[in-house]
């Protein structure tokens, strides 16, 4: 928490709009990125509506701020965590072990045992080597076999990298048995930003046939976790979550009676709940358009542009009706660093700002400080009241 007064803007405000804005660089300077707790809390709750029954870990990774885990804590939310750096998050957030899975599917061991150490018992694998680690762990740590389904619809494939083949799901889980590690169920991921539940469902109906066969020796009934994927906002409008869920819970009921499900939401909780603040340092008129530089760019918050293959909407704070051909660049020395190149922008001066929606996921969490340029600074804000700040520790 703050020392300072944390009441920082009327609680009738809303922290994005321009007003607030304003106030807040005045005060704090810039880039920033603004987290809204009010709306942290109301996309758990829109997609926990959508999914019921479905115990929702956050995936850490898009925004691992200590707000949002506190946040999402006292929403009820589990917890899915990858590394050390994670856990010790959880861990100061006061998160309990019991909420919270291992899902990286490759670990060393002394992942495995920090994990173990925190009190985490259920973990992610994919292959047998990474099955024997556990070996002599097994009267401490169970499994979650993860299984691939490639989805054309996602827009970062996800098992490309990690996954078994289904036909690789029973002879994995009879080596665990002759190891006598316990096999809880099953996962995948489909991929990030789906953008539509089309592979959900394959995936889904695959994992139901799975943990009905006598040939997948697991837990009974067991558990299936069904990662994350759920699209949010950008430039172009997602299928709303509800509509996106729809064919989700009808394939959910296909399963054997009993099975626990998971789901590993990430993006879809945070990337609306916050926005990017930037001010324009310096400009110069290039070949017709004006080219508007900021203190933040694409090895900063807006790594997302190259990375994440984010289209984020963006737009000047204040600007008249009058619009010209604009390119927006980050401030460090490298050719590399533009941010969009084919924007329509009002005539702005040095100083002004400029703000990017939907930036909560994979922005701050990925920036670097490459020459030297510092990542934005962090705001989390209840109601008017900043409740975190810059490291979120």
């Amino acid at each position: 928490m703050l020392a300072e007064d944390c009441r920082a803007l009327d609680p009738a405000l809303d922290p994005f709009c321009p007003e607030a804005i304003e106030r807040l660089v005045a005060r704090h300077g810039s880039p920033l990125l603004l987290i809204d707790a009010v709306r942290v809390r109301a996309q758990y709750r829109r997609l926990a509506a959508a999914l019921p029954g479905v115990d929702l870990h956050f995936a850490m990774k898009p925004l691992p701020h200590r707000s949002v885990v506190e946040i999402l804590r006292d929403e009820g939310a589990c917890f899915d965590l990858a590394s050390d750096g994670e856990i010790e998050l959880a861990r100061r957030a006061g998160v309990a072990a019991a909420r919270c899975i291992h899902t990286h599917p490759i670990k060393r061991e002394s992942d495995i045992r920090s994990a173990l150490d925190f009190g985490i018992d259920t973990f992610v694998a994919d292959n047998p080597d990474e099955i024997r680690k556990f070996g002599k762990f097994r009267r401490r740590a169970g499994l979650l076999i993860r299984v691939a389904f490639r989805s054309p619809d996602a827009v970062c494939d996800l098992s490309r990298k990690f996954g078994c083949d289904p036909q690789d799901v029973a002879p994995l889980c009879e080596l665990a048995a002759a190891l006598n590690i316990t096999v809880h169920g099953l996962s995948f991921h489909v991929g990030s930003q789906a953008m539509s539940p089309t592979m959900h469902v394959e995936a889904i109906e695959a994992c139901a046939r799975l943990l009905s066969s006598a040939a997948v020796c697991c837990e009974r009934p067991g558990v299936l976790d069904i990662g994350g994927g759920f699209p949010v906002d950008y430039r172009h409008t997602a299928m709303p979550i509800e509509d996106f869920c729809t064919p989700i819970r009808a394939a959910l009921s296909t399963l054997p009676a009993g099975v626990r499900v998971i789901a590993e939401p990430g993006r879809y909780l945070v990337a609306p709940a916050a926005i990017g603040v930037a001010t324009v340092m310096g400009r110069a008129k290039r070949a017709g358009r004006w080219w508007y530089y900021l203190d933040d760019g694409v090895y900063g918050s807006y790594s997302g542009r190259l990375f994440d293959h984010a289209n984020y909407e963006l737009d000047a704070l204040r600007g008249g009706a009058e619009r010209h051909p604009s390119v927006l660049a980050g401030p460090t020395c490298d050719s590399i660093d533009v941010i969009e190149e084919n924007l329509s922008l009002p005539r702005l001066a040095i100083g002004e700002l400029v703000v990017g929606r939907s930036m909560g996921a994979y922005t701050w969490a990925c920036a670097s400080e490459f020459n030297f340029f510092p990542k934005a600074s962090v705001l989390a804000l209840d109601r008017g009241r900043i409740i975190a700040g810059q490291d979120g520790a």
